[in-house]
């Protein structure tokens, strides 16, 4: 026997071999990748960042749209045309009184034609709308508080998948340089059990047992390379890229040493909690603007005209009127109380989902905190037991040449090694897993915690170019906030967006 450490996850595992055993390696193809790497192109590339950042500029829009009820609004009008009328009258004329009257009867016709031209100007200005636009305005206002959190709970769930994503790959890598490493002693081991066949000295049941677990070996390697292969397209879908020979990760340090501590922290700075505090603070908003429409409504309206040529050839007219005008709702058919009962039945909702909130990040926290320190345990147990299966894996090697042990002992002692080695791979999988899920739930797994070497989005950016903005279809806005035409970032090299 001969003993060897390889590297899972960058922790040192002791793992004694069979002498002569091929030792594991990766079988990823392409560049070295690091996590820093991976996550920051998931950063530039991923889709549905792209999805929530265009929607938090969508939901910026809100304000603009409700401080427009503060601004007049001013239309223009006009017409141009000609006219023309004909009028046919039958006449008749007295021409003669002796003997009797005589009449001299004909026909006249009169034309008319005119260019008529008419234009007008109307300018209204609200003064007062019941404390609508205010409570509007209120309400955008959270609803894009919202949407950035909202955008930082995607970012850390990208980030997290990207994550598991990458320890996925690293984790099914190695199981499959593990099982082929076991494919190839069985096959030794095979061709052995022949020889002491040939000879004499085992029967032929050993032999098939010893084919059997080839054959079983066999169906892990192949099970193994579809994992991988599987893990590497899940890589490629969150990041844009296939992975290259990745580098392992170690766990994430927390800045939290407790569960309890983690629990407190998830609390206070998870995003979808934080989302779905200003979520109902918003249903509040909404629910004093249900109740602005039982107000009376001021406004002030002023209008211009001018008509040229209206009654004929020459004739101009013009004109205009200040207007205050005072709008008190009586009854409006229901419609408004409705409106105000479902915006209270929203508001309720909106609190049950902060409620429903807290106990999931809480949960998420305290089960990943316990998760962690299970994964650590299991760690420093399993690797004792691979020592151990090693030890009983050499004794019964030797037990068997001396003829007390048989040929399947030794083939269960070997499985039992190799599960026990597939094991703790996983077990450090969970660890570096679990370390980063509680990252997330603390709300500390964001680009800016990472220190990712990104040109971070600027959420405000777009916000503040539109927020009293009167004019504009928005491609300055969008330019300013570093964003392309089709809402990548602009730093982003396009060829990597889409596949």
């Amino acid at each position: 026997m001969t003993g060897r450490l390889i590297f899972l996850f960058g922790i040192a595992v002791s793992l004694p071999l069979s002498a002569g055993a091929a030792s594991p390696q990766p079988s990823a193809e392409g560049p070295p990748t690091t996590l820093t790497q991976a996550l920051a192109e998931a950063y530039a590339n991923n889709a549905t960042l792209q999805e929530q950042r265009a929607s938090l500029r969508a939901t910026d829009e809100g304000v603009p749209t409700a401080m427009s009820g503060w601004r007049p609004t001013v239309t223009l009008s006009g017409s141009f045309g000609h006219s023309s009328s004909t009028v046919k009258q039958n006449t008749q004329q007295l021409v003669g009184v002796f003997p009797t009257p005589i009449y001299q009867k004909g026909k006249s016709r009169l034309v008319e034609t005119g260019n008529p031209e008419t234009a007008q100007i109307t300018l209204s200005q609200p003064i007062y709308s019941g404390g609508r636009v205010i409570d509007e305005t209120r309400q955008a206002k959270n609803l894009v508080y919202a949407a950035r959190a909202q955008l930082l709970a995607t970012e850390q769930a990208v980030f997290l998948n990207v994550v598991n994503a990458y320890v996925t790959v690293i984790t099914d890598t190695q199981v499959l340089a593990l099982d082929r490493n076991n494919q190839t002693v069985l096959e030794r081991q095979l061709q052995a059990t022949r020889d002491q066949f040939n000879v004499g000295e085992i029967t032929l049941t050993s032999v098939a047992q010893a084919q059997a677990s080839l054959a079983q070996a066999v169906e892990q390697v192949a099970v193994a390379q579809g994992n991988l292969q599987i893990a590497r397209e899940n890589f490629r879908q969150l990041v844009g890229d296939y992975p290259g020979n990745l580098t392992p990760p170690q766990p994430l340090a927390l800045p939290v040493s407790s569960k309890d501590a983690a629990a407190q922290a998830a609390l206070a700075n998870n995003p979808n909690v934080v989302a779905a505090k200003f979520a109902e603070a918003a249903s509040r908003d909404a629910v004093d603007v249900a109740f602005s429409a039982l107000l009376p409504v001021i406004s002030l309206q002023a209008s211009g005209f001018t008509q040229s040529d209206p009654t004929g050839a020459g004739t101009s007219t013009r004109g205009g009127s200040v207007l205050g005008q005072v709008t008190v709702p009586l009854y409006q058919g229901g419609a408004e109380y409705s409106a105000i009962r479902a915006a209270r039945a929203k508001e309720q909702q909106s609190f049950a989902t902060v409620i429903d909130q807290q106990r999931t990040v809480f949960a998420q926290a305290t089960q990943s905190w316990e998760a962690l320190v299970a994964s650590r345990a299991a760690i420093v147990s399993t690797n004792a037991e691979i020592k151990a299966n090693a030890i009983a894996l050499d004794g019964t090697e030797r037990e068997e040449i001396v003829g007390t042990r048989t040929t399947l002992d030794v083939l269960n002692a070997q499985q039992l090694l190799l599960n026990s080695q597939v094991q703790q791979v996983q077990n450090i999988a969970t660890l570096v897993n679990n370390s980063y899920t509680i990252a997330s739930a603390i709300g500390r797994l964001t680009v800016t915690d990472l220190g990712l070497p990104v040109n971070q989005y600027d959420d405000l950016q777009y916000y503040r170019a539109v927020k009293y903005a009167g004019f504009g279809t928005g491609e300055t806005a969008d330019s300013d906030a570093g964003i392309a035409p089709n809402g990548t970032l602009m730093h982003v090299n396009q060829s990597q967006v889409a596949p």
